[in-house]
């Protein structure tokens, strides 16, 4: 199939990109990898009027670690080059592990860690990790920027808090503190395929082994990219024994998740697929976690 006809402009900096976003309109659609977008165009999906390249707007790829330890990533930063890179796997290591479950090498060297969270898919990835994460992203207008922390940003398939006219142009990532542990886990049909469910774990113990954070993110598990503030509420406050990890998958699948159901699994499928990795993903980190206080 082939896309309904459109305009398309190439414009090399954010202000020129922001420009021609507003005069657009409606329609008017940024084109980041295009892993996402073209597909769904060609499939008449989504529409467009107007395409909007912002390949060409260098200012918008960048990674580094701020001097306060958080991690900052341009948003038309290709996913390959954040899961290649060492700054990433010291300052996100939840980040560096997850990217490599997101679809095939080919895509990730095209697709860009912006373009996939605006797209605000269920089923990817990186929703659920930066929500476990807790990170902010920074949104851009012709009329200036705002920050959004990711628990208010997804809110719906593929519906994300950008207003018409806005640009996702930055994440923060907080920075990495002793204590803290994280693991990624999902099954799929096939390497490469969208998960089935996944679940994204970070926690922090203390030095008396005591939990004392956790967040879990969640992929196809609901409409949109989803936390589980029960499971984490059972774990906070605790020490993580086998028991309180089961307590906390079981809450996860049973209150937090409300996986649909359809061709590739049930929902009851998917809620068990939720406990069992939820079980998992805690168990790999809060052993991390632990081996952080190890001398």
């Amino acid at each position: 199939m082939k896309p309904p006809p459109f305009d398309y402009v190439a414009p090399s900096s954010l202000a020129e990109a922001l420009q021609q976003l507003e005069e657009g309109g409606f329609d008017a659609r940024p084109l980041a990898g295009g892993q996402s977008l073209i597909p769904m165009l060609n499939f008449r999906l989504a529409r467009a009027t107007l395409l909007i390249d912002l390949n060409g707007v260098d200012e918008l790829s960048f990674l580094h670690v701020s001097d306060d330890g958080s991690l900052r990533i341009g948003a038309m930063t290709r996913q390959r080059a954040v899961e290649r890179s060492e700054d990433v796997a010291r300052a996100a290591p939840l980040l560096a592990e997850a990217l490599g479950h997101v679809a095939h090498p080919q895509i990730r060297n095209r697709g860009t860690i912006g373009g996939s969270l605006a797209h605000a898919d269920p089923a990817s990835e990186l929703p659920a990790v930066m929500l476990a994460l807790g990170a902010r992203f920074r949104v851009e207008g012709v009329n200036g920027d705002r920050w959004i922390p990711a628990a208010e940003f997804f809110f719906g398939p593929f519906m994300a808090a950008l207003d018409p006219g806005e640009l996702l142009v930055e994440i923060e990532v907080p920075a990495l503190e002793n204590g803290d542990g994280w693991a990624f886990e999902e099954v799929a049909r096939r390497a490469g395929d969208y998960a089935l469910v996944g679940v994204a774990a970070q926690v922090r113990v203390d030095g008396a082994g005591v939990c004392s954070s956790a967040a879990l993110g969640y992929v196809n598990a609901a409409a949109t990219a989803s936390l589980a503030p029960s499971a984490a509420a059972i774990l906070v406050g605790e020490a993580p024994t086998p028991e309180r990890i089961a307590e906390a998958a079981r809450a996860a699948a049973t209150d937090d998740c409300e996986p649909p159901s359809d061709i590739h699994a049930s929902e009851a499928y998917r809620r068990r697929l939720a406990e069992v990795l939820t079980r998992r993903a805690l168990d790999r980190a809060f052993a991390r976690a632990a081996e952080a206080h190890e001398p």
